[in-house]
């Protein structure tokens, strides 16, 4: 391939990654824009007692100030009980009814006075000049006898008090309490005079509810009037009831101009513009500054799906009230605690900060919530600084829980300084997070899993010694265990000096000979007496079982489900490298003959971690140590330049992110630990012999 061609190739594939790099930023600002509150007047959060978290306020043109919709009621109420219904008077109905009456009496009433006719007629007449109403419209009036009533005669109107009125029921119960026709009240019963009394007072609905509702609209909604260029509230100030009014009145009248369909759009470009630019800026970092975490698709899964999640639940909160309490209780230090355990501090931080300003937006650039946010999430990457154990997700919990009280106090002293008067809500949202941040443990794993990742804490677990495949290997192949520790411990000491993860190639140190417990005595560090089983074997047998002990270690993390890069570590750390001693031995017997070189080769891949490098090194030196006749410094430094020069000159690290400079201190380290432990002495001149 020319030069030429090589550069239109890297050209093409860097311009790839920058449109995938794009479009995962549109598509994580759609979904967060999708979600946002599309009316403004909906998100302002303030109570009566309470400062002004957001900014100053100035009405930029007039609106009226609403009255309270307590204050509303109680005037509606007012005028309500005034209010007087209309009834339409028919004089039919007394003509009908009494004629009525005097066809049934003409046909014979037994038991009654002939004058009773006459008397029946009169008080007939007289309940019927008074008014009756049927008994449920009479009910309806409430039993009130001083309220009022509008009779309609004819075209005129009058007033009518509804005590000098009656119902069927209390006009009936009238004519057997009537002094005269009392005297013959049994027969008065037989009679039944309820079939004469019917009601003349008709309800008039349509009049009626003209009239109710011209009453009410008298009411006015306003008390008064904001004026444009007026301050509605500055930040600090306390929430009184006027000042609760003013801002329900804004809020109104904000939902009422944004109604239109041009305020919806600058509203929606705007939120779309910000969040894109706050999303494109984190992916710039990533780009420039962690641009390894792009060839991992479930890290860059992990977070944007973290910046993306929790401005999601803030919305709903906001739009739908889908929750009786404030959005401090949402555990907004998920985002830090799991960029710090699973990434790095610094990304954590980036990552943190941009959710909490994406989430600002949605509640009205509170700034209040940016500072206790903020400081809720460098408080949890400091705990976490150096993760050990489950346990110091509870200290976390803590932590956070005290700096947001502390921090929100201070805010308060700053605004009001109501010393002696807390907002213990506050305080009460803030334990519930602190509450809910508990939940990082159990999701810890959760995400492991779901992602693909190793926590230090799983490292740690899985370094001990005293279970599982460990403590096997220590029982089976002691030899190899102590090797292991070694390794495992100048892995480390490599690892922390260049930058590297110290804890993970510690672990994968442990466990990279695992395999060795199928044959542990084809192995040196494991035989004893003198007996050598490869006496008996010939040099590819040899061979097939030294290379074996890489693809029976791989089984063995297989069936105990340890994690992928555990048997990324055994498979590495020969790379495709020979079993030298054994190659060198059959091509020395057999000078005449082509070797093939596979049957001595290990099945690799070659290291493509810092960390693998750092183990094939380690592993390689502390090996050949042991073949040393004398440990003197100048032995050992030989050694370890040799071993390490000639993995460098196989071509074991071209495919890892390892530098020379590495490399030199990897080596530097190797010969201080490899003194330590053998104890090298200076050599001390001999004593020239006097002739």
């Amino acid at each position: 391939m020319s030069i030429i061609e090589q550069f239109h190739r890297n050209e093409e594939h860097r311009w790839r990654n920058v449109g995938l790099r794009l479009l995962l930023v549109l598509a994580t600002t759609v979904l967060i824009v999708w979600f946002m509150p599309r009316n403004e007047a909906q998100q302002f959060q303030y109570e009566i007692g309470e400062p002004w978290h957001y900014g100053t306020i100035i009405a930029k043109y007039d609106f009226p100030i609403y009255k309270t919709d307590e204050a509303l009621q109680q005037e509606r109420d007012s005028l309500l009980s005034m209010f007087q219904p209309y009834f339409d008077y028919d004089d039919q109905v007394e003509s009908q009814a009494v004629g009525k009456f005097r066809s049934d009496f003409a046909k014979g009433m037994p038991d009654l006075p002939a004058n009773f006719e006459r008397i029946i007629v009169d008080r007939l007449h007289r309940l019927y000049q008074a008014g009756i109403m049927s008994t449920p419209d009479y009910n309806a009036l409430h039993g009130d006898t001083t309220r009022l009533i509008r009779v309609i005669f004819g075209k005129n109107a009058e007033s009518v008090q509804t005590g000098c009125i009656y119902s069927t029921k209390s006009a009936y119960e009238q004519l057997l309490s009537d002094e005269e026709l009392s005297k013959e009240r049994p027969a008065l019963q037989r009679l039944n005079l309820n079939n004469y009394i019917e009601p003349n007072l008709i309800y008039d609905r349509a009049h009626s509810q003209t009239a109710r509702n011209d009453l009410l609209s008298s009411i006015s909604p306003a008390s008064g009037m904001m004026m444009a260029g007026q301050k509605v509230i500055g930040v600090g100030d306390m929430v009184n009831e006027y000042n609760y009014r003013v801002l329900n009145s804004f809020q109104r009248e904000l939902q009422r101009r944004n109604a239109s369909k041009s305020q919806l759009t600058q509203h929606l470009a705007g939120g779309t513009i910000y969040v894109f630019t706050l999303v494109l800026l984190f992916t710039i970092y990533l780009a420039m500054f962690r641009k390894d975490y792009f060839e991992k698709p479930r890290s860059i899964a992990m977070l944007y799906l973290l910046i993306t999640i929790f401005p999601i639940f803030v919305s709903l909160m906001m739009v739908h009230s889908y929750f009786s309490f404030s959005v401090y209780v949402l555990p907004f230090a998920f985002v830090p605690i799991f960029a710090r355990v699973f990434m790095d501090s610094r990304t954590a931080f980036i990552t943190h900060v941009t959710m909490v300003l994406i989430c600002a937006a949605v509640l009205r650039m509170q700034y209040e919530f940016i500072v206790i946010q903020t400081v809720a999430g460098l408080v949890a990457i400091y705990s976490l600084r150096e993760m050990t154990s489950r346990a110091q997700v509870f200290k976390t919990a803590v932590m956070v829980f005290v700096a947001t009280c502390l921090i929100h106090f201070a805010l308060q002293l700053m605004q009001s300084g109501a010393v002696f008067e807390p907002d213990t809500r506050m305080y009460y949202h803030f334990f519930i997070n602190g509450v809910l941040l508990l939940l990082a443990y159990p999701l810890m794993y959760l995400v492991e899993k779901l992602f693909g990742f190793t926590s230090t804490i799983t490292l740690i677990e899985l370094s001990n010694t005293n279970r599982g495949l460990l403590r096997m290997l220590s029982e089976v192949a002691p030899g190899t265990f102590q090797h292991s520790i070694i390794v495992g411990n100048l892995a480390s000491e490599i690892a922390n000096k260049i930058g590297a993860n110290s804890t993970l190639v510690r672990t994968g140190a442990l466990y990279h000979d695992i395999g060795k417990m199928a044959n542990p005595a084809f192995f040196t560090e494991n035989q004893q007496g003198g007996i050598n089983p490869h006496d008996n074997l010939t040099e590819k047998e040899s061979a097939k079982i030294i290379i074996g002990h890489v693809t029976n270690g791989v089984k063995l993390a297989e069936e105990a489900n340890l994690p992928v890069f555990i048997r990324d570590f055994i498979l590495t750390h020969h790379g495709r490298g020979l079993t030298k001693y054994f190659y060198i031995k059959y091509q020395n017997e057999h000078p005449d003959e082509i070797v093939d070189k596979e049957a001595f080769t290990y099945p690799g891949p070659n290291p493509y971690t810092r960390e693998q490098a750092i183990l094939m090194m380690a592993d390689a030196c502390e090996a050949a140590s042991h073949s040393l006749k004398e440990y003197t410094e100048e032995n050992i430094s030989e050694l370890v330049n040799k071993m390490v020069d000639g993995q460098v000159a196989a071509g074991f690290f071209k495919e890892c992110r390892i530098t020379f400079y590495d490399i030199a201190i990897a080596k530097q380290v190797l010969i201080d630990r490899l003194k330590a432990i053998y104890h090298t002495r200076i050599q001390y001149p001999k004593l020239k012999e006097e002739k």
